[in-house]
């Protein structure tokens, strides 16, 4: 089964992401929400698969037969903005070391770690995540 991969970023007030193909286009999406993001890309990518397919326009025989699925992933801003939701920039600041601000511009896209960095975000998350388990 083939992969369609797409990165969900945070932009402004909104999450987004968006694919291309050289044969189908692009399909673009954002929302207030992840769920309605994933929600709305995946009928609106099926929905450009079906009219071009009506169309009579070529469509890769993967796509058009529905031999594939959703690969979702978070960038560190969509990451970050999620996270925001259950804990504070400070407290992941704290638990990986990186600047209160340097996050915030991660977080607001107006910079992007390196892969090293995502990790130690990564890490920091589950790290704050485990110690909210343990307190159960």
């Amino acid at each position: 089964m083939n992969k369609v991969k797409v990165e969900i970023y945070w932009t402004e007030k909104n999450y987004c992401c968006g694919w291309s193909d050289k044969d189908l286009g692009a399909v673009i999406c954002t929302s207030k929400t992840i769920d309605d993001l994933k929600s709305d890309f995946v009928k609106g990518l099926e929905a450009q698969i079906s009219d071009m397919v009506a169309d009579g326009e070529y469509v890769p025989s993967w796509l058009a037969d529905g031999d594939y699925e959703v690969e979702f992933t978070l960038a560190v801003s969509a990451l970050l903005r999620q996270a925001e939701r259950y804990t504070t920039m400070a407290a992941i600041s704290r638990v990986t070391g990186i600047n209160q601000k340097l996050l915030s511009n991660y977080a607001s896209s107006v910079k992007v770690p390196r892969e090293c960095q995502r990790q130690r975000i990564v890490d920091g998350i589950h790290a704050i995540g485990r110690e909210m388990l343990a307190m159960i």
